[in-house]
């Protein structure tokens, strides 16, 4: 029997699922079990307990798994260590018993971990390869965001995030892929890192152990990246990139939103493509996934015939519903490139629309400042920005609501927010939701005022 403490976020509960899978007996605890997850868990026969008493752990499991949300102080962690009870990360658990015995393809970096995660499992399940994955969200084009997999590969979106209390290395030192994506490298988790040369080391890290005999997908336009990459480099690097089509993996836009690509290998067509989203950052996972999934033996025009298919990921630029003529999306954004690259892939995509950012500043890196000066950089491509200023956030939203002029606002509340939205929005309008909590489900909420019914 295994307990994992702090089952119910998004990898703890991809490691029960697999967990579950490999025939292995599972429970686990967090505070205020809670759905979508307790519900996937329920299902698959998992016992769920509510909070982090000591007596969830009595009889004692095999082994506990531990969350990196958990910290010393915890009930249930304390009476781990007094009890000399046997634990271990869930990256740690995984590596060891799990991806040990995979071919390991891993996605790392700043922004679009999920989506290239989520778009090369799809190509290697399109391939017939069953890959067994494990992916920061929910897939709309597989039932589950975590399986074992019958086939040889695994596919796992690699987080540069400390592991747990006792392992201060980031997650993805413990996968020791074949296959690694660097997608992108920009400053962030500022609660763990004090600065950039920082989060260049844990990637460094990750470089280190990615075998000769395999490969590193790298944006050649990142010089985050290079910088990295000069701190030594074993492995064959494969590019991608939208600035050189002589070589690597580019794209020439057919469309401006990104949505209609010419892939191009070495300065040769691949083929074309039409792909379901919309925005370079998109092209750019595209070219990433399809880069991977080839030098696993993937044909290339599978690859592309995969893309045309992928659906994408919930809470990635994701349509929610269209009331009174508003249409309503939400967005998974946690970092200004985030909020950037969605707002102008947007606008290529509704150019004559009048387009409303909604932003919650939520992510530690968030909260503490740290990203405040690119925030109203990041809006300018919406008509107009609102920030959810809670009485909580550390710091002040005025030098950005004066960068951001007449277009910006912010509001103290969700309940302020939703009247100054219903005050201002006309037919045609498009609301995007940016954040990467639950926002206090607002944006249902919008919906549901726009319908009359709130």
């Amino acid at each position: 029997m295994i307990h994992i403490l702090g089952i119910c976020g998004t990898f703890m509960g991809g490691i029960a699922a697999i967990a579950r899978e490999a025939g292995l007996a599972v429970e686990g605890s967090d505070r205020a079990v809670y759905p979508p997850m307790s519900d996937q868990l329920n299902a698959l026969g998992i016992t769920l307990r509510d909070g982090f008493d000591a007596s969830h752990l009595q009889p004692h499991p095999d082994c506990v798994i531990v969350g990196n949300a958990l910290s010393r102080g915890n009930p249930a962690l304390e009476y781990m260590l007094d009890a000399r009870l046997d634990y271990c990360s869930g990256p740690e658990w995984l590596g060891r018993t799990v991806l040990k015995h995979k071919t390991v393809l891993a996605v790392a970096g700043t922004h679009g971990k999920t989506t290239t995660t989520a778009m090369l499992a799809w190509i290697l399940e399109c391939a017939g390869l069953n890959p067994g994955f494990l992916i920061g969200g929910v897939p709309k084009n597989f039932p589950v965001s975590a399986r074992l997999g019958s086939g040889p590969h695994f596919v796992i979106e690699a987080d540069e995030y400390d592991t747990a209390f006792f392992d201060k290395r980031s997650k993805f030192v413990h996968y020791r892929p074949t296959v690694q994506i660097l997608n992108n490298l920009e400053f962030d988790h500022a609660d763990i890192f004090d600065d950039l040369a920082q989060i260049k080391r844990q990637f460094h890290h990750l470089v280190r152990i990615v075998p000769s005999n395999g490969a590193l997908i790298v944006n050649r336009g990142d010089s985050n990246l290079t910088d990295v990459l000069k701190l030594g480099c074993w492995t064959p690097t494969v590019y991608f990139g939208l600035s050189d089509a002589s070589f690597g993996y580019s794209a020439r836009l057919l469309r401006a939103d990104g949505s209609e690509i010419e892939v191009v290998f070495n300065g040769e067509s691949i083929g074309q493509v039409r792909l379901q989203s919309s925005g370079t950052h998109n092209v750019e996972n595209a070219l990433a996934a399809l880069a991977a999934a080839v030098e696993v033996g993937v044909d290339p025009k599978v690859g592309l015939q995969a893309l045309a298919s992928f659906a994408g990921v919930k809470r990635r630029l994701e349509r929610l519903g269209e009331c009174a003529g508003v249409t309503v999306w939400d967005d998974f954004a946690h970092h200004p490139t985030a909020v950037l690259r969605t707002l102008e892939g947007f606008r290529q995509r509704a150019p004559g629309s009048r387009l409303i950012a909604v932003l919650e500043p939520r992510s530690n890196s968030m909260r503490l400042g740290a990203h405040a000066a690119q925030l109203a950089p990041s809006l300018a491509p919406a008509d107009r920005a609102f920030l959810l200023a809670r009485a909580e956030l550390k710091w002040d939203t005025a030098p950005v609501l004066a960068a951001l002029g007449q277009s910006g606002c912010a509001v103290a509340t969700v309940d302020e927010l939703l009247d100054a939205l219903i005050a201002l929005l006309r037919a045609g309008d498009q609301v995007v939701f940016m954040s990467n909590g639950g926002f206090e489900n607002a944006q249902a909420r919008l919906l549901a005022r726009l319908a009359g019914a709130g």
